[in-house]
């Protein structure tokens, strides 16, 4: 999978208070060798699983990474990445509702403790929520366990805070910086890995024009589409998604979401 890195200077101010916030809750958080269990390995620090659930009612599900669609071989599944936005979101939400359509959003812990009213609006008009780790670091894959436990975990516990009590049902590792522990530990706390199939492109601003050409070229790919709805000006996958989703309908797909 793509790594989205370059030109997107909105991190650097994003990592600046993530990282804040993340020695904060380094030193406030309940400790625990529970990720023994989940590295099948030497014990090591990870913040309690019960800081991030609703009710503690956490199941493990699979590791393996998603990517197909609970709606069958006509399913898509559309995945808006990185925000809430107070600009683009509300924008985002706006085309989906005009067209029907369902959407599974993988948040920023940061962004999901600034904006916690976006939050609540993405989970009220029944889209699904995903952990996009707290600061978006895409070379998360490079750094310590330890480290990779207080993005995912941190995250979590971030927007499950800020939605009022739901918790995100997939893991989305920042430019599909995956690790076996990253994975694991996200499904032991009931977040499936999820992947995707066909990349858009759209935090390039390549064009309106390209973004729809790159879905109906590589939609044979597989279902799940990457958006996104921060990290930048995002007007073009706004209009862009105002084009695809009524051609999908077109071609007889059923939106869905990831199969857990």
């Amino acid at each position: 999978m793509a790594r989205h890195g370059g030109g997107r200077g909105w991190y650097g101010k994003v990592l600046g208070a993530a990282l804040g916030v993340t020695l904060m809750a380094v030193g406030a958080s309940v400790w625990t060798a529970q990720a023994d269990a989940v590295a099948g390995s030497s014990p090591r620090a990870v913040a309690s699983p019960a800081a991030g659930a609703a009710g503690g009612d956490v199941k493990s599900v699979a590791v393996t990474i998603a990517h197909a669609s609970d709606k069958g071989s006509r399913g898509v599944n559309i995945t808006i990445d990185d925000g809430p936005d107070p600009v683009w979101t509300p924008q985002v939400l706006d085309v989906l509702r005009e067209y029907g359509v369902k959407a599974t959003f993988c948040m920023v812990g940061t962004q999901a403790q600034a904006h916690p009213d976006l939050v609540k609006k993405v989970v009220a008009a029944g889209h699904r929520l995903c952990d996009h780790s707290v600061s978006h670091d895409t070379a998360m894959d490079k750094k310590s366990e330890a480290y990779q436990s207080q993005q995912i975990l941190d995250a979590e516990r971030m927007i499950t805070e800020a939605s009022g009590g739901v918790r995100p049902m997939y893991y989305r590792a920042p430019g599909g910086a995956f690790t076996p522990y990253s994975r694991k530990l996200a499904a032991s706390r009931g977040m499936r890995p999820l992947g995707w199939n066909v990349d858009t492109k759209d935090f390039e601003r390549p064009g309106t024009d390209a973004i729809v050409a790159t879905v109906q070229r590589e939609l044979s790919n597989g279902p799940t589409l990457l958006f996104h709805d921060a990290g930048g000006d995002r007007s073009q996958t706004v209009e862009a998604l105002r084009r695809i989703l009524p051609w999908l309908k077109e071609q007889g797909c059923s939106f869905g979401f990831p199969v857990r």
